[in-house]
């Protein structure tokens, strides 16, 4: 997996401030020192704004009269967006958070298979077989393995035609490739291949009820792995 670099002053700004905000150097309710950051990061007020602005639009900070800009807590993010999720699964610092995912998943992916099921096209299951493949040729490459994972999990939502499922997808790959960094390099023999091949399988044969439960047995696994690889880290 190819590392997350900002684009820009811009960019690097509101990583700047995430960070500080996701290791808690920023508790809630920290109210910030405009002025004084505007020195520290030798940059524009205005361009400090802005990337505070983008901040507040993911609900990790607000301002208001009287108060100033200040951190907001954590049940006021925006966890489905992407930054904050990628933020958030770097950082490290929750260790619930890979569990919520899972549980996020249990609810999505079944469903968005049974979906598939009825609504995947040649194409969907041509990239489906693609990504075994590349799950089945990674071997004990851990990158590889992980980025094969994220594409059959791609394909899969693109393959319900349901705009909805494709916004949650992109969420759901930046904690699943976490996962599959910890999971895989706990136990780099387990091969994934298998029970992806289930959920292939009756997605060609047109079985939206064996698809469903093909993907909840994945995703059952999935989190019974995720509890052992972090037995062994502990």
């Amino acid at each position: 997996m190819s590392e997350h670099r900002p684009r820009g002053l811009h960019g690097q700004t509101v990583e700047t401030l995430a960070a500080r905000i996701l290791s808690e150097e920023w508790g809630e309710g920290t109210v910030l020192d405009l002025p004084a950051l505007r020195e520290e990061l030798d940059i524009s007020l205005t361009a400090l704004r802005e990337a505070l602005k983008v901040l507040a639009a993911k609900g990790m900070i607000d301002a208001r009269q009287k108060r100033g800009t200040f951190v907001q807590p954590r049940e006021q993010w925006n966890v489905l967006d992407a930054d904050v999720m990628r933020w958030q699964t770097a950082a490290g610092e929750d260790p619930d958070l890979l569990d919520e995912l899972t549980e996020v998943r249990t609810v999505v992916e079944p469903a968005a298979a049974r979906i598939a099921a009825s609504r995947a096209d040649e194409d969907d299951v041509a990239a489906l077989r693609t990504a075994l493949d590349g799950m089945a040729a990674a071997g004990d490459d851990i990158e590889a393995s992980v980025r094969a994972d994220l594409a059959f999990h791609r394909v899969l939502m693109s393959a319900t035609h349901n705009n909805f499922l494709l916004q949650v997808e992109r969420v759901i790959a930046i904690g699943l490739a976490e996962r599959d960094k910890l999971v895989h390099g706990a136990r780099p023999s387990d091969n994934p291949v298998p029970s992806h091949r289930k959920v292939l399988d009756a997605i060609v044969a047109r079985d939206p009820a064996a698809a469903e439960t093909a993907m909840f047995a994945l995703v059952t696994k999935s989190r019974d792995d995720l509890d052992r690889a972090k037995r062994v880290r502990r």
